[in-house]
């Protein structure tokens, strides 16, 4: 029952006004006695997803489940996000806390410059990406992963229950919208990440999310890998890389991970964030929104990118700081 009213407490803020989330509020001593039974006797069945798109930055599809059901998500994700997180290879910066795109960009940057030794030799990067990654996790494989981890029997049981409610295709598929979905994430691809590190001896290796970087003096030694890293991720995880994001190049060639294009140098946002940067800020002029954009661009060189943002934002009549 704690863990459950504390999961309710970290669910909450930014969605106290939602019509199903106000509902289930009139009677939360009442629904949160009742999950807490469900689960102690064996009762509990996930209810069904909400369907949606949205495109932020590409279309994608969010399946949104009933608050019980993410009531229940948060509460699993308190207990087990302690464990799994001591398990994960320091180079895995996706949904951890203390960590995040920032941390990942930097870690790129450092292994960099200690690949072209401050920049005086040339650096290759090999820039993969899961093809529909969420899409393709094998139920199978990820409750397998699961169990190896995990010694209790009803609480494997509930993961199953959880992953299973939802299939992109028969036995495949973990919903986007789901806090539980990115952990289990980071367990799947932890395998994929201690295969690098352990197996293949990469030492300058980031992962986050679907992405990764493989960092090199070599180009033949990262193209020698790519036939490994795609054996290991059909055979073990019944993953493939996407076929048009996966190339070899050199820094100094501008490398685009995370939203930004890497130089030896400097980075610079891509042009398609730019360009949604500047779409939503014409679009929705609220000042939380440009502050918003002016913080995520100050982590490169983007000073026109700004400037031309705070004048957007003037036009919208917002205004705000370089």
């Amino acid at each position: 029952m704690e863990n459950l009213c504390a999961a309710w407490q970290e669910f909450l803020p930014g969605k106290r006004r939602k019509t199903d989330v106000l509902a289930f509020a009139r009677s939360l001593g009442d629904e949160v006695a009742a999950l807490h039974d469900d689960l102690l006797c064996g009762r509990y069945r996930h209810g069904p997803y909400v369907r949606f798109a949205v495109a932020d930055p590409k279309p994608r599809i969010i399946h949104k489940a009933t608050v019980r059901d993410r009531l229940l998500h948060h509460a699993v994700h308190r207990q087990l996000y302690p464990f799994f997180a001591r398990t994960f290879i320091a180079d895995s910066f996706s949904c951890q806390v203390g960590k995040g795109t920032h941390r990942a960009m930097d870690r790129f940057r450092r292994f960099a410059w200690q690949v072209s030794r401050n920049h005086t030799r040339t650096c290759w990067v090999l820039k993969g990406d899961v093809r529909k990654f969420f899409a393709s996790i094998d139920h199978g494989i990820l409750l397998g992963i699961l169990r190896g981890r995990l010694a209790d029997g009803r609480l494997v049981g509930l993961l199953d229950t959880i992953i299973r409610s939802h299939e992109a295709a028969p036995g495949k598929g973990l919903p986007l919208g789901n806090l539980t979905s990115q952990l289990f994430a980071n367990a799947y691809l932890n395998e994929f990440d201690r295969f690098v590190k352990s197996r293949l001896g990469v030492s300058r290796y980031v992962r986050y999310a679907d992405d990764f970087v493989i960092l090199s003096e070599s180009r033949d030694y990262l193209l020698g890998l790519l036939p490994q890293l795609r054996a290991f991720l059909s055979a073990r995880l019944s993953l493939d890389l996407h076929p048009d994001k996966v190339f070899v190049r050199t820094l100094a060639s501008g490398v685009d991970f995370l939203g930004w294009v890497h130089f030896p140098h400097h980075r610079v946002p891509r042009a398609t964030t730019r360009r949604r940067a500047f779409a939503r800020v014409a679009e929705e002029a609220s000042p939380a929104m440009l502050t918003s954009y002016l913080g995520l661009f100050r982590h490169g060189d983007a000073f026109e990118v700004r400037r031309g943002l705070v004048n957007e934002g003037w036009i919208g009549g917002v205004g705000g700081e370089q």
